[in-house]
């Protein structure tokens, strides 16, 4: 069957939608080696069979979106491409509906220093549009079904990642990772989720890799400047150490309150880093 048989923003106007889950842990638990700087971007490069088999595993359990292993890659056009061509392989042979959003991480993803939670870069606004400028178009000539504008930390960077996608007919979804109530980088969060407001090519908005617990209040924040969709996929409440290259887990798993985050508005629903098939087959499985 086809991978997607209309539209992503139309379909959320009627019904969630369920996103997978991370990438990296599941190609961790095949047994992928994710040392270096490129993270996801090493086994896309060296192992994209394996890649395959991780959007598969979260097809299987249910996903509807499949983020594509770009994330970490920088402006390499070729493994751009072949992170969108192959998410729409495991898409095309699913048994249901699937659509393809390409991956584009935050600036400070590519440093592989943890800036990605902490923004403030020292960089303007062009300097961040002329290093996203690259990839950006080179995901969108792969042709995804969205892109995601994913594990922003610095409104400044959304800003950003806005002027690129302005007049560009793409869709997108737009998703900062907070923390006590404001973006990575301190700025409140209403103000950050307003820069995409006015954004034709915005189709949603929300937080991705943050506490569960940091998401809801994210939502109703985002839901006070903006009516368009919501999403929300979390991590499991652990908190990344750079230094020490890993995550450290919280003491006792953190609740995901689904009904109200659906409640404040979220169409788009699904996990970050440590949530793998099992929780997303877990989230599908909840009643609306």
């Amino acid at each position: 069957m086809p991978r997607a048989t209309g539209p992503l923003a139309e379909v959320l106007t009627r019904r969630v939608v369920l996103l997978d889950g991370g990438l990296s842990n599941q190609l961790a638990d095949q047994g992928c080696d994710l040392s270096g700087g490129m993270w996801t971007g090493r086994v896309l490069a060296e192992r994209p069979d394996q890649v395959a088999a991780a959007h598969t595993a979260y097809v299987r359990a249910g996903a509807e979106v499949l983020i594509t292993a770009s994330y970490q890659v920088g402006q390499d056009p070729a493994l751009l491409e072949r992170s969108v061509r192959v998410a729409g392989g495991a898409a095309r042979a699913a048994g249901h509906e699937v659509w393809v959003a390409a991956s584009v991480g935050p600036y400070g993803a590519v440093l592989a220093d943890g800036s990605e939670y902490r923004g403030r870069y020292g960089l303007g606004v062009e300097e961040l549009a002329a290093f996203h400028r690259p990839r950006i178009g080179a995901l969108l000539a792969a042709g995804p079904d969205v892109l995601a504008l994913e594990t922003v930390p610095d409104a400044l960077e959304a800003a950003a990642l806005l002027r690129v996608l302005a007049g560009t007919g793409a869709r997108a979804w737009l998703s900062y990772t907070v923390a006590g109530g404001r973006t990575r980088a301190g700025q409140p969060l209403a103000e950050a989720f307003a820069l995409a407001a006015a954004a034709p090519e915005v189709i949603a908005v929300g937080v991705n890799c943050c506490d569960p617990a940091d998401v809801l209040p994210a939502l109703e924040a985002a839901a006070s400047v903006t009516a368009k969709p919501l999403v929300a996929y979390p991590n499991d409440g652990s908190v990344w150490d750079a230094a020490a290259g890993s995550w450290n887990a919280p003491a006792a798993p953190v609740p995901w309150p689904v009904r109200a985050w659906r409640a404040a508005g979220a169409r788009l629903i699904g996990g970050c880093c440590r949530i793998g098939p099992d929780g997303i087959a877990a989230l599908g499985a909840q009643p609306a």
